[in-house]
């Protein structure tokens, strides 16, 4: 066999194993794990004591690797990471992700049920929420103990001090009244703390919101080398894909969730619970 042939073999044989592996990377190995990501989100905080904010977002409860022995698991590593809160931002259920099993949110809530934080667990819709039933959802969430705030702010007192929490609406389905969310924020000294489904509503959020949290888009699901997430369900694509981001001294984090949405695959964003802590001033590398 000539030399040229035999290079070309080896060339293709290496492409089929490399796309083999690619593969099982981003359609098993790394869907099928779980992590629990820590990070310090420094800002403007009035209290010597920091707060930290347990993030479980796009759970899809039946998506391929995320049936509910996965979401036990969520629920037991993120009580074990203490928490001083639990936000759960919505699309708790799948539609027609390739390979999924349809959970109900009853079950799921029943799983979520055993979230505990001193300071609550509280929750907001997504977009498969409402595009399920958006009522059973929320009677689901709000009978397993969680309550759902959309649109409405409540003061909350904690072990750091009091501030306000405010839930928004879905961007995409609901009313994302940022308005009507923070009417009944008093007290101008006190952080707001915002969180919602969709990051898409951020270039409304007013600079008196301390932080803003959100979820939906997965990270892209997918991150390739260089070029990034290649699709992101935003109408600013990358600007709000994934992470801490900071705009005209506005502060977003937005997390990338568990679950997988249309296609069971993550490449390079694995499944992961954020772990927040809110603080004035963040230890240095």
């Amino acid at each position: 066999m000539p030399a040229r042939f035999r290079r070309l073999k080896r060339l293709l044989s290496i492409l089929v194993v490399g796309s083999l592996l690619l593969g099982a990377w981003g359609f098993w190995w790394e869907p099928s794990g779980l992590r629990v990501q820590e990070e310090c989100i420094e800002l403007k905080w009035p209290y010597e004591r920091s707060w930290r904010v347990a993030v479980l977002t796009d759970l899809h409860v039946g998506s391929p690797f995320n049936g509910l022995a996965k979401l036990r698991d969520i629920v037991d590593r993120t009580n074990r990471a203490a928490p001083d809160v639990i936000l759960v931002l919505g699309d708790l259920v799948i539609q027609g992700v390739l390979g999924g099993t349809f959970v109900s949110p009853e079950d799921t809530a029943a799983e979520l049920s055993r979230l505990h934080a001193p300071d609550g667990v509280f929750g907001v819709l997504g977009n498969h929420d409402v595009w399920l039933d958006a009522n059973r959802v929320q009677r689901a969430l709000q009978s397993a103990g969680i309550p759902v705030l959309e649109d409405r702010a409540i003061r909350v007192e904690t072990r750091a001090g009091a501030l306000w929490l405010a839930g928004l609406s879905d961007y995409w389905t609901r009313a994302h009244d940022v308005g009507a969310a923070l009417a009944t924020v008093a007290d101008p000294e006190l952080p707001v703390i915002a969180f919602t489904h969709n990051p898409d509503v951020f270039p409304d959020i007013p600079s008196r919101v301390t932080l803003t949290i959100a979820g939906h888009t997965h990270g892209g699901q997918v991150r390739l080398p260089l070029i990034g997430a290649p699709f992101v369900p935003s109408q600013y694509r990358q600007r709000f894909a994934a992470g801490h981001i900071i705009e005209e001294s506005r502060h977003l984090y937005v997390a990338t969730g568990t679950g997988t949405s249309i296609l069971p695959v993550r490449f390079r964003v694995p499944p992961a619970i954020a772990i927040l802590t809110i603080s004035g001033r963040c230890p240095k590398d």
